[in-house]
């Protein structure tokens, strides 16, 4: 019989932690308890597991003990303060925000493209941004069989990437043009929320997702599309073998986002067909390309 896993999931009650518990309960993963963690703020919500109804706890380093399996989304910040306490109480973490993703002693995995970087975690494993695993498990079968010389992305992120408060201030800013509102005043949040002016995300498009690195040249969401890919595909977030330029845009829908992607293979006789073969089936990708009826998605 199987092993069964305790779980915890570190900020259970944000946009991330929902999709998370729902996404636990349609999984193969033997699960004997789930217990749901987040702030104090939110603590003693009721949220539904397998139609079990939970109570989040507040996150203390106590909370993992007795806990297998972390599941983290709770703000890098959060993740470096508790995950190291999960890890000494025996619990093996994955955790999707930005804490430890360059850290060189934590692998960087998307289990399509890199398996092999599990064997070398030393209890935390760091899930990529959203964009990059997209990307990558796309590109990861032309790598695997032309190489890859350059790629050149444009990401359409919807709001729900800045989390329920960005989701929720969408919603608010839509309803208030259509009632001839001044959206502006509801913006709080995007483009970044640290930042030192708000836009409003509705009917708009936004060319600043994070914070822009000091050049100014990039955003620091386009530098973790670039540095990731590097590390998922070669192991090294800074090897030139790979050419990677990024532009990250902000666009006004609430879920899913979209990236147009151009590549240069370093297998010079590849054709369009080949490229289009080595994705056909490829583990976790599903290839739609038929423009003459209108099917590209």
């Amino acid at each position: 019989m199987s092993k069964e896993y305790n779980v915890a999931i570190l900020g259970a009650t944000g946009a991330v932690g929902r999709r998370m518990i729902d996404q636990l309960a349609k999984s193969t993963i033997p699960v004997k308890s789930v217990k749901l963690l987040a702030s104090s703020r939110s603590a003693g919500t009721h949220l539904k597991f397998r139609n079990q109804d939970l109570v989040v706890e507040e996150t203390t380093p106590d909370s993992f003990d007795g806990v297998d399996l972390v599941l983290s989304s709770a703000g890098g910040s959060v993740s470096k303060k508790f995950l190291p306490e999960a890890v000494k109480r025996g619990a093996v973490c994955v955790d999707n925000t930005s804490a430890f993703r360059m850290d060189e002693d934590v692998p960087l995995v998307v289990p399509e493209v890199n398996p092999e970087a599990l064997k070398n975690h030393h209890g935390i494993i760091a899930n990529p941004n959203c964009s990059t695993i997209q990307m990558v498990m796309a590109l990861e079968p032309v790598r695997r069989k032309f190489g890859l010389k350059q790629i050149i992305v444009s990401t359409y992120q919807a709001a729900s990437g800045a989390g329920q408060a960005a989701i929720d201030e969408l919603k608010k800013e839509s309803q208030d043009y259509l009632d001839g509102k001044n959206m502006q005043e509801d913006a709080h949040i995007l483009p970044t929320k640290g930042d030192k002016k708000h836009y409003q995300m509705a009917f708009n498009l936004l060319p600043q997702i994070d914070v822009f690195e000091q050049d100014g040249y990039y955003t620091h969401e386009e530098w973790k599309m670039i540095h990731e890919t590097k590390k998922i595909m070669l192991d090294d977030m800074d090897a030139k073998d790979i050419k990677v330029t990024a532009t990250c845009v902000r666009v006004p829908i609430r879920i899913a986002h979209g990236e147009t992607v151009y590549f240069e293979v370093a297998d010079k006789s590849a054709t369009t067909d080949q490229i289009k073969d080595a994705l056909d089936g490829a583990d976790g990708v599903v290839l739609q390309a038929d423009s003459a009826r209108q099917i590209y998605r």
